[in-house]
């Protein structure tokens, strides 16, 4: 079955009048700011409706989708090359963002940025949009490794997210439920509180946690198209996303050709990857997790990242078992050091001390050691998480290089660039039960700091007093910022 959809109206901006008034008209005495701040409103009240209308033609494609998963859509490109949507998606832009292999940067585009988005509109329209290759950067990883990251040039960037937005309208009605990796609406902590009411409500002694190698980088382009092709048929809209996937990347000045992959870094990559991943994985798990007769089983993926809990051991193992040939199947492959099965839930601690084995092994997700643990309150099972390690040691040794680096910096310029980082630390650690680890992050940072403001003289009068002010006054407190995950899902559903 296909659909088409009409295109979108562009309603004109109203023209200004001419003042009729003699020289000592009220808009003449204020420069003319009064008729300016009009004609703005006027601006803004015609992007507001045309925004309005683009989005209304979204909601028809997206109650399309909902209404029918077999639906196929023949007619979507116009969408996507959409002036007011493209132009939508570079106000979205981080305006600091890098630029890629042309130099462009949202500053300079955005000094002719109406003639150049007309000029992007009538290159998409007309099939001369031509994708350029992505600029290959690297970044440290908390365990010494380099993840690759790609950064596209600015025009590929806003086609990207013009492209994500109308995608997005059809694909969220058909992404599960346990999928949580880049999608609107959805973040870590919901990832993260659904693990943990799963842990708790549901009959789970066994965990699978699992990790694919290096997913991004081995994705295959040619099952990739034939799952977009389920419910895109618009051959322009395929076109472009392979010209995204064919475009190469540069590295060092040297161009490199990608025959399978997609770079981490574009707005497409999160949305190529779960749409590889919901058939791939999700609907495949969601078959056997709908199989009572195997034992109960729950599923919570972000990205490439998943972890899956099982009532029988062996059930664990055969999901394993199968789910390596599937990944095979697809070109893909579990990472032999990161994958595997542990005892995990309310009877491990029991069943492993009666056998001598010892505390429940932990896992890591999304950042957070997940521990069995029992409540002081009554004794009750309850999911421990801690920040990883690992990942408090990266992060203070990248922020004691940054620190040093801004040594002369006078003291409220650090103030205020510390409190930003360790407020940002905490809003994302601050879990109940992890209060602890909040701490030592917060005191580690004071120290660093200390030592760099000392070492600015060699006469330096700075003691722990007075340092201790000047914590106080920038250094944000210790809190609980996330409430426990049975209280939150228990709003949100």
């Amino acid at each position: 079955m296909t659909h088409d959809h009409g295109k979108s109206d562009r309603r004109k901006v109203p023209a200004k009048f001419a003042n009729k008034g003699g020289a000592n008209t009220p808009a003449e005495r204020d420069g003319g700011k009064a008729a300016d701040r009009r004609e703005h409103g006027k601006q803004n009240i015609q992007r507001t409706q045309c925004r309005e209308s683009v989005q209304s033609a979204l909601d028809r494609v997206r109650k399309v989708a909902r209404s029918d998963k077999k639906v196929q859509f023949t007619n979507l490109m116009h969408h996507i090359s959409n002036i007011d949507r493209l132009r939508a998606a570079y106000f979205a832009m981080k305006k600091t963002a890098a630029a890629g292999v042309d130099g462009e940067t949202w500053v300079s585009y955005g000094k002719n940025l109406e003639e150049n988005l007309q000029d992007l509109l009538e290159r998409l329209q007309k099939g001369r949009y031509r994708a350029k290759p992505v600029r290959r950067v690297f970044i440290a990883k908390a365990d010494g490794k380099q993840r690759p990251l790609g950064v596209p040039v600015l025009e590929d960037k806003i086609v990207q997210r013009s492209a994500v937005e109308v995608l997005n309208a059809i694909y969220e009605t058909d992404f599960l439920g346990f999928s949580y990796g880049y999608r609107p609406g959805k973040g870590q902590h919901n990832c993260l509180d659904a693990l943990y009411v799963g842990c708790l409500t549901r009959r789970v002694n066994w965990v699978l946690d699992a990790d694919i190698r290096g997913f991004f980088d081995n994705l295959n382009h040619e099952w990739l198209i034939k799952f977009v092709e389920h419910r895109i048929k618009d051959k322009r809209v395929i076109r472009l996303i392979q010209k995204w996937l064919k475009a190469g990347v540069m590295i060092e000045g040297r161009r490199e050709e990608t025959e399978e992959g997609v770079p981490q870094g574009g707005s497409i990559s999160p949305l190529l990857a779960n749409i590889y991943l919901h058939y791939v994985f999700d609907l495949w798990a969601q078959q056997r997790r709908q199989d009572k007769s195997r034992g109960e089983m729950i599923v919570v993926r972000w990205a490439d990242d998943f972890v899956v809990g099982f009532e029988h051991e062996t059930q664990a193992e055969k999901f394993l078992a199968d789910l390596k040939e599937r990944m095979l199947k697809f070109s893909l492959e579990l990472h032999p050091e990161k994958t595997r099965i542990l005892e995990f839930g309310p009877y491990a601690i029991r069943n492993r001390k009666q056998r001598g084995s010892g505390r429940p092994e932990t896992f890591g997700f999304l950042g957070f050691t997940h521990i069995c643990g029992v409540k002081r309150s009554n004794g009750m099972f309850t999911v421990l998480r801690r920040t990883i390690k690992k990942k408090m040691r990266a992060k203070l040794q990248e922020l004691k290089v940054e620190l040093r680096r801004r040594m002369h910096q006078p003291v409220p310029e650090q103030g205020k660039w510390l409190r930003s980082v360790v407020g940002g630390h905490h809003r994302y650690y601050g879990v109940p039960n992890n209060t602890r680890a909040l701490s030592n992050f917060s005191e580690q940072v004071s120290r660093y700091w200390f030592h760099v403001l000392r070492r600015r003289s060699q006469n330096s009068t700075l003691t722990w007093p007075r340092m201790n002010r000047l914590i106080d006054c920038w250094l944000p407190k210790v809190q609980v910022h996330h409430p426990y995950p049975l209280k939150r899902m228990g709003v949100i559903t």
